[in-house]
């Protein structure tokens, strides 16, 4: 007997109904604002993640060497795989490209709540605008999916913050900050003591009141935010603040703005966010973890070797997503449901995948006996599998030229013309011949 590797999971057809009706909705939203499917590899040269993110990157990859001495590395994250794709056909693709996919990541961390080392994912993304409307647009169709899902405006908010804002403030104090480490260390600020985090501002190059007093501004109102431009007296805050409340007013007219409140704790640990970055979060606390996040990366394409190109985008795993849609209530229903179960008595094969096939020509689920088995098992199978009705087709029904149709909620059953039967009707339930 073979056991599951640690951190993957096996999911059964009533789990996996769930999660496909999830995915299928995160996708369907995004078609509809005009966002195309692309497809990409599992596997990518690892060197791509080491240019990206550094050495230490190799630690939580799968990687290895191919038969062909290759180093490669399953896929962690879409991000450079995308750059790298836009890069390849950069001039032949009309801006804004807009795309989105859904597929499983490889990641070999730690195993915890909500966090597993295989993991399905979907990545939308926008390149080629640096207008406000493109990062308005990603966070209104981030809310449509969840509002589609079933979630209410009370169940959910994104946390939204600006990058540069942050370095702009950092860079306004007269000391030596590594920028890059004091806004990791505010991207963490939730999750340690307020003494560790002022000691971590500290060791990031601010003196102990310097980081009193950034922390004092983050504690920032939406109609203080120009209080933040007078303080640093820079462009760049300058900046930054008006992009941030562009962005914003931008999320009121595509009818995003409730879901977002600002939160300039909020930071995004990677480095590659270059603007407007957002958290989304369950409003109770119960899911105690960001459920997902996303923002502007403006410096990525040219990282990879392409032209300059603007990009914003998020990315929802399943099992966060999954732990916030449980706990509103609003998981999709993991009961299998077949529409009609084709029971055979005797020698009707042949009449029995008839109807099957028109049953399926017409739109629905369809299972029939393919293991010779009698007629009590067959009606249990079709119970098992919640079969709403079940057409026996038996050898004395075709004798007489009809089939039966047996209710299985509330076990009434009655008989019909074969040769109508189901053509002359779209949803021939027991009903329709009573």
């Amino acid at each position: 007997m073979y056991d599951r590797i640690k951190g993957f999971r096996d999911f059964y057809p009533d789990e996996m109904q769930a999660y496909r009706a999830t995915f299928d909705t995160l996708e369907d939203t995004a078609r509809g604002y005009g966002f195309r499917e692309i497809g990409t590899p599992a596997l990518e040269r690892t060197q791509m993640y080491v240019d990206k993110s550094g050495e230490e990157i190799v630690e939580e990859l799968y990687s290895f060497e191919d038969k062909g001495g290759r180093e490669i590395a399953l896929t962690p994250e879409l991000t450079p795989t995308v750059a790298r794709m836009v890069v390849a056909k950069q001039q032949e693709l009309s801006k804004p490209i807009k795309w989105f996919s859904t597929r499983p990541f490889w990641r070999y961390e730690q195993v915890q709540q909500g966090r597993f080392r295989e993991f399905y994912q979907t990545n939308i993304d926008i390149f080629g605008s640096a207008e406000p409307e493109a990062d308005a647009e990603i966070i209104a169709t981030a809310a449509d999916a969840l509002t589609n899902l079933g979630l209410e405006n009370d169940d959910f908010e994104f946390r939204v913050s600006h990058r540069d804002i942050l370095g702009g403030l950092l860079a306004s104090f007269d000391a030596d900050v590594d920028t890059e480490e004091a806004i990791r260390t505010v991207d963490k600020s939730d999750k340690i003591s307020h003494a560790e985090y002022m000691d971590l501002l500290v060791a990031a190059g601010l003196t102990y009141d310097q980081a009193e007093q950034f922390d004092d501004l983050l504690d920032c109102d939406p109609d203080e935010l120009d209080d933040l431009i007078e303080f640093a007296g820079t462009e760049r805050v300058e900046k930054a603040v008006t992009n941030l409340q562009n962005v914003l007013a931008a999320a009121e007219d595509f009818g995003a703005r409730e879901y977002c409140t600002l939160s300039l704790e909020t930071a995004r640990g990677l480095d590659y966010y270059t603007g407007v970055v957002f958290e989304c979060f369950d409003s109770t606390g119960e899911v105690s973890r960001a459920v997902f996040g996303g923002g502007r990366y403006d410096d990525l394409i040219e990282g990879f070797g392409g032209q300059p190109t603007p990009a914003v985008g998020f990315a929802v795993g399943d099992a966060t997503l999954s732990l916030l849609l449980q706990r509103a209530g609003v998981w999709p229903d993991e009961e299998l449901s077949t529409d009609y179960y084709i029971l055979k008595v005797g020698d009707t094969r042949k009449e029995a995948a008839r109807i099957a096939r028109a049953l399926r020509e017409q739109g629905h689920v369809v299972e029939s006996d393919v293991s010779s088995r009698s007629f009590g098992a067959q009606m249990g199978y079709a119970d098992s599998i919640n079969a709403k009705t079940v057409v026996i087709v038996g050898e004395q029904d075709l004798a007489n030229d009809e089939v039966t149709l047996k209710d299985m909620e509330s076990g009434d059953q009655v008989q019909v013309p074969v040769k109508d039967f189901p053509a002359a009707y779209d949803e021939p339930r027991v009903a329709d011949f009573e």
